[in-house]
């Protein structure tokens, strides 16, 4: 997936991500909740590829130090419209601090996208300290409904493909590569959340933000009538997210 495709996506679509993840629920928690449960409660938070920064209010409320760092400038514009002040813009693999200076790294979403992963891994490993902890969350294959299925198909049929990431392997085989950067897996669970779709912006709002480089108008508008139809039927979409904890070692 090309490089410059994500980059325009986030530009014209800043805070999009954050828009779909707080009406995907699960027992009235979101996705953001979900990964703030594993933070571990003291430390200064640098939260990778931070986009317009869904995770700021709630560590600003704990009195959390918090650094956002992301290569997109809109949506850290975004970002610093809610009230992050400490923001960088800087690409994953090269993050703006020192070595060993970090408590806890956040990656909501993040790590199948961000490239090169294994650089993006070696640089959180760099600027934890010993003993400093990353939590990330990224799409899952499970668990879902039989219905979840169905839908995933019918989605398919109707766009062509399946939505596409960067870093397939970062929903493969990330425990692994968490390892090889020297990141010590400690926890790691799966949650379905569900996206409700209510009517036909709720719909939109999913198409929108799906990764689709190079997809004809054709198949977006019959992904969109698809989405519209379930939507008068009072449909929901499975969301099932992985999180994973990793620590650097001592």
């Amino acid at each position: 997936m090309p490089a410059a495709y994500i980059e325009a996506f986030h530009r014209q679509r800043p805070g999009i991500t954050e828009e779909v993840l707080t009406r995907a629920l699960h027992g009235g928690c979101d996705p953001y909740r979900w990964l703030l449960e594993a933070v571990p409660p003291a430390g200064r938070v640098l939260d990778l590829a931070c986009g317009n920064a869904p995770l700021f209010p709630a560590l600003a409320a704990a009195g959390r130090g918090y650094l956002g760092v992301d290569a997109s400038a809109a949506e850290l514009a975004a970002a610093r419209a809610r009230g992050a002040e400490q923001l960088a813009l800087a690409d994953a693999d090269r993050l703006p601090v020192p070595d060993a200076s970090i408590a806890v790294v956040t990656a909501s979403m993040a790590l199948m996208v961000v490239q090169p992963l294994a650089g993006v891994l070696a640089e959180v490993h760099r600027v934890l300290a010993p003993g400093g902890t990353l939590v990330a969350t990224v799409p899952a294959a499970g668990p879902l409904r039989p219905t979840d299925r169905l839908v995933g198909i019918g989605l398919y049929l109707a766009l062509g493909r399946f939505p596409g990431y960067p870093n397939p392997e970062a929903l493969t085989d990330l425990p692994a590569l968490l390892r090889h950067a020297g990141l010590i897996v400690t926890d790691e669970g799966t949650c379905r959340f569900r996206y409700r779709l209510g009517g036909r912006t709720d719909a939109d709002l999913l198409l929108r933000s799906l990764y689709l480089p190079g997809i004809p108008p054709a198949r977006l508008r019959a992904g969109a009538r698809y989405l519209h139809a379930l939507a008068g039927l009072g449909a929901e979409i499975g969301v099932p997210l992985r999180r994973i904890t990793a620590i650097r070692a001592l």
